[in-house]
């Protein structure tokens, strides 16, 4: 497997994600580390999806992993800034965070 700077978890499941709000953001995700030429060479991100985190609520709930960044309530203009400041520039999206390992 190559290398990859950034590993991102999408909970899908129903108690925090309702709606199926958090496999639209696993979808919409993999469109925008494309648009943004992410997908491949040294910057590349990884995505998975999980049916719980064990958070079960103000989900979506998105973690940005190796830094530990845990976002809730994830829109789909917050995964965007997401995708763009935190893994593009390397700028969490501090009024987002909720929680940091």
């Amino acid at each position: 497997m190559e290398p990859y700077s950034h590993h991102v978890l999408v909970c899908t499941g129903d108690f925090c994600s309702p709606n199926r709000r958090g496999r639209q953001l696993y979808s919409l995700l993999a469109d925008l580390l494309q648009r943004e030429d992410l997908l491949f060479g040294p910057q590349r991100v990884k995505r998975g999806e999980t049916p719980c985190l064990g958070v079960c609520s103000n989900g979506p709930i998105v973690v940005v992993y190796p830094e530990g960044i845990w976002y809730s309530e994830v829109t789909p203009a917050l995964l965007e800034r997401i995708v763009v400041e935190h893994l593009k520039q390397g700028k969490p999206v501090d009024e987002a965070v909720f929680h940091r390992l």
